[in-house]
C-alpha cells in the first residue's frame, strides 16, 4: 500500500469548502464521516438489503459517545438497507486510527466486496478501493505552505482572502457558499442561545450559552466581551453536542470557535456579512494548510488539531476584520496554534462535552488575545506559522494513542 503522506506532498491544496461542512453533530470525523462512508459504499452497490460495518480504533472506541452508530443506521435506512455494526476499538487499520470496513451480507449470511473507507477529520472521508474526490472538494490551490501564500500577497499587494479569490472565484458558487456557511454559523448561534435544559446523554450537563450571555450584561466592556465570546462559542457547540446542524470550522467538536469570535465582532463592530465571508475565506485557508500539511483529526493529533487550529482560524480572521496586514493575520494564526501544542483529545464517555463544550469558549477568547497581540507588532516574529504546524504533526505523533480520542486516558480516565 502507498504512503499517505508521500502522496499527500504531490497533491494540490484543495477548496478552501472542504474546510466548512455544514450538517449535524456532534463529531465530524465519528459522525459526519461514517454516515458519508455507509451512504456511498450503498450508492456503489444499488440494491444491497443488508451490510456490516465494522469499526477500528478511535471509531469504535467512542463511537457509541458520538453516536456513530445511530448516523451508520440513519446512512443504511436512507438506502433502505439493514445494518449490524462490530466495535473493534483495540485494532486499529494501517492509515488512519478512524477506520472502518464495510461489506454486504448475501442471503447466505457471508459478507463480501468489503471496502475500507478512513474517517480522516472534518468530515472528510477517503476510500482504499476507488476515489473520492468530488468538483467541490477539489485539488485547486498549486501553493501549500503558509510561507508560499504570504509571500504571494507580500508580491502583489493583496491580502488572504484575495489569494483565495484568485484560486476559487471560477469554482461555481463559492462565495454564495461562504454566505450560507456564515448564515448556518449565525443561525447555530441564535438557537444555542434561546435553549436551555440539560445537554444529552449520562453527563447530566446543563446547558451555560443563555445564562452567560443574561450574566455577561452587567458586567464591564472587558468582562461583557469575554461574557458574550464565551456565550456565542457555547452556543454553537451545546448545539452541536445535541446533533444540532453547525458547521465544521475546521471540524464539529471545535465548531464554536471561530462563530463565537466572528458573532461577536459583528455585532460590536456592525461589520458587514461581506466582510465577514471574506474573513471566512481567510480562516478557511488557514485550516486548509494544517489539513494539507498535518491534520485535523483529534483521533490522529489529539485536540491541538481541532481546537487549536479553530484557534488559528479564528485569530486569523480577527486580525483582518480588525485591519491588520498580511504579517500580522500570519503571526496571529501562528500564536493561535502554537499556545496549543500538546493538547490532548480526551473526551468523557466519548462525548463531545466535557472538556470540548468549555475548550471552545476559551479558545474563542484566546483568539481574541492574539489577534490583539499581532496587532501591536509590526508581524515579524522567529516562528512561522509554518513551523508550528510542523511541530504539531510531529506531537500529535509522539501522543500516546490514550490522548487521542479513544477517551481511555486523561479527563476520560479519572473524572468520574
Amino acid at each position: 500500500m502507498s504512503n499517505p503522506e508521500n502522496e499527500q506532498k504531490n497533491k494540490k491544496m484543495k477548496s478552501v469548502k472542504s474546510i466548512y461542512k455544514i450538517g449535524k453533530g456532534p463529531s465530524s470525523s465519528h459522525t459526519m464521516g461514517p454516515f458519508k462512508a455507509t451512504a456511498d459504499y450503498l450508492e456503489n452497490h444499488p440494491g444491497t438489503e443488508k451490510l456490516t460495518v465494522t469499526l477500528y480504533g478511535s471509531l469504535a472506541a467512542t463511537g457509541k459517545g458520538h453516536l456513530t452508530d445511530r448516523a451508520i443506521i440513519e446512512a443504511a435506512g436512507n438506502h433502505n438497507a439493514e445494518v449490524e455494526i462490530e466495535w473493534n476499538p483495540k485494532e486499529n487499520l494501517p492509515i488512519h486510527p478512524n477506520g472502518m470496513t464495510v461489506g454486504t451480507v448475501n442471503s447466505d449470511g457471508e459478507t463480501h466486496d468489503i471496502w475500507t473507507y478512513y474517517s480522516i477529520g472534518g468530515g472528510d472521508i477517503t476510500c482504499v478501493e476507488h476515489p473520492l474526490d468530488t468538483e467541490d472538494d477539489g485539488e485547486v490551490y498549486e501553493m501549500g505552505t503558509m510561507k508560499e501564500i504570504l509571500d504571494w500577497c507580500n508580491s502583489n499587494g493583496k491580502s488572504f482572502w484575495e489569494f483565495v479569490d484568485e484560486h476559487e472565484r471560477d469554482k461555481k458558487g463559492f462565495w454564495e457558499y461562504l454566505e450560507l456557511v456564515w448564515k448556518t454559523m449565525q443561525r447555530a448561534v441564535e438557537r444555542g442561545i434561546d435553549e436551555e435544559g440539560a445537554l444529552p446523554g449520562p453527563l447530566n450537563i446543563r446547558r451555560k450559552a443563555g445564562s452567560y450571555y443574561i450574566k455577561a450584561d452587567g458586567y464591564g466592556d472587558v468582562l461583557r466581551t469575554r461574557g458574550l465570546i464565551f456565550a456565542y462559542a457555547l452556543a454553537v457547540s451545546e448545539e452541536n453536542a445535541c446533533g444540532g446542524t453547525i458547521v465544521t470550522a475546521p471540524t464539529c467538536g471545535s465548531c464554536g470557535v471561530l462563530p463565537g469570535a466572528l458573532y461577536h465582532l459583528k455585532k460590536v463592530y456592525g461589520f458587514s456579512d461581506q466582510r465577514i465571508i471574506r474573513a471566512l475565506a481567510t480562516a478557511g485557508i488557514v485550516g486548509n494548510v494544517v489539513k494539507h500539511n498535518a491534520s485535523i483529526s483529534g483521533a490522529e493529533v489529539g485536540c491541538q488539531g481541532e481546537v487549536g487550529v479553530a484557534c488559528a482560524m479564528a485569530a486569523a480572521a480577527i486580525t483582518q476584520l480588525m485591519g491588520g496586514s498580511p504579517s500580522q493575520i500570519e503571526y496571529a494564526a501562528e500564536m493561535g496554534l502554537e499556545h496549543h501544542l500538546g493538547l490532548t483529545c480526551d473526551p468523557v464517555c466519548g462525548m463531545v462535552q466535557i472538556p470540548c463544550i468549555e475548550r471552545n469558549a476559551y479558545a474563542a477568547a484566546r483568539a481574541m488575545d492574539a489577534s490583539i497581540y499581532s496587532l501591536y507588532t509590526d508581524g515579524r516574529h522567529r516562528v512561522s506559522f509554518d513551523q508550528v504546524v510542523k511541530v504539531m504533526k510531529e506531537t500529535g505523533k509522539d501522543l500516546p494513542s490514550v490522548y487521542k480520542e479513544t477517551s481511555e486516558g486523561g479527563l476520560a480516565k479519572h473524572l468520574d
